[in-house]
């Protein structure tokens, strides 16, 4: 009965070396440290910030007594998109120890967003009308407490990346 070769030691790293590390693979690039973590991660809040007044805006317009425009399916829409990006742009920014809590509270913030849009125009466009349905639509008012948490949470990733920017110039 025929054996398998067997491979000495030598050449058998190697092989296993050239099919680790295969010539013309690029490798990825490194991970961004803490502060450029920040920074990013705080550069994405700052739009989310910026996107929340229109958003409350479509938002409360959904709950205002009497018949609901047009008009506001489309901007609900529009920002219900601009949300659902920034969550994707939040998913992907590369995050480690304390950061990736921060990005993950950030992302929760994010989906209610999302949620709150959807819902809203749920509410106000809905194709079987009843009072329960707009009993509860004309409750509506805005984004409420988690839009604050938001703009607190931008705030201390900013002061933190700040922080971190300026031990690490030294200043």
């Amino acid at each position: 009965m025929p054996t398998a070769p067997v491979l000495r030691r030598s050449v058998l790293l190697p092989r296993l070396a050239r099919v680790v590390h295969w010539p013309g693979r690029r490798r990825p690039p490194p991970r961004p440290d803490r502060t450029a973590q920040l920074t990013r991660l705080a550069d994405v809040l700052a739009e989310a910030v910026a996107e929340q007044v229109p958003t409350d805006l479509v938002v409360a317009g959904c709950g205002e007594p009497g018949p609901v425009p047009g008009t506001l399916a489309r901007a609900t829409g529009l920002q219900a998109v601009r949300w659902s990006r920034l969550a994707t742009r939040l998913r992907d920014l590369p995050a480690d120890g304390d950061v990736a809590g921060l990005r993950e509270h950030a992302l929760r913030l994010v989906l209610y967003h999302e949620w709150m849009l959807r819902h809203s125009a749920d509410l106000a466009f809905t194709s079987h009308p009843d009072a329960r349905t707009e009993q509860a639509r004309i409750r509506i008012n805005g984004l409420g407490a988690p839009a604050d948490r938001l703009r607190e949470l931008y705030l201390l990733v900013r002061a933190e990346s700040d922080r971190t920017r300026r031990e690490r110039s030294g200043s």
